[in-house]
């Protein structure tokens, strides 16, 4: 369902996702939502680039509605057969640390889906980066059926010791569906 576009800003939003091709349909789902929102409302996906999972769920849904998609992808990705064709425009890196480097460069905000060390990763860099003021951008944690309650709990005990969380907490937001990451993202985004 498009919103209107006249009350949103055009973003790039970054997804960090699975892109293991055992995930769950439940969870390819989400991520199709994602996408359809993405392309049907103008805005660009930018992505890891790589197939499998939840990563060719979210570009696939944004490719079929001729939206935009920039895929950056580390060279041992691509040798390692893994390169998705679905991205308008492929951006290629060394490693994943240029990988995350260029994700937070480009993109507007950041949606996090279900996913593994990967995504954890891709995350708590993100998070780290906003906390120590590298940027100011909204981080979105899908939290859909408690897949995250454990990072949750972990940033709730940060946040009770004081231990270096507490200062830019307003970038996080945590959601337990796609339709209220949306709502929130066109609640907090407006022109």
């Amino acid at each position: 369902m498009p919103f209107e576009k006249n009350f949103i800003t055009i973003m790039k939003i970054c997804v960090y996702c699975a892109s293991s091709p055992f995930a769950g349909e439940h969870l390819c789902n989400l991520a199709t939502k994602l996408g359809e929102f993405i392309a049907e409302n103008g805005h660009t996906l930018v992505y890891g680039g790589s197939t499998g999972g939840l990563m060719d769920a979210v570009a696939e849904a944004v490719s079929k509605h001729n939206g935009e998609i920039i895929g950056i992808i580390p060279q041992l990705i691509i040798d390692n057969g893994r390169k998705s064709d679905l991205p308008t425009e492929l951006i290629v890196v060394k490693d994943m640390n240029d990988r995350k480097a260029k994700l937070k460069e480009i993109s507007d905000v950041f949606v996090v889906l279900p996913g593994g060390f990967g995504t954890l990763d891709e995350f708590y860099d993100t998070i780290t980066s906003g906390s120590l003021g590298y940027f100011d951008k909204k981080i979105y944690l899908v939290n859909y059926e408690n897949f995250f309650e454990g990072v949750i709990l972990l940033i709730k005990n940060m946040h009770k010791e004081n231990l270096g969380y507490n200062k830019r907490k307003s970038n996080l937001i945590i959601t337990e569906s796609i339709e209220e990451t949306i709502e929130k993202i066109l609640n907090t985004d407006r022109v």
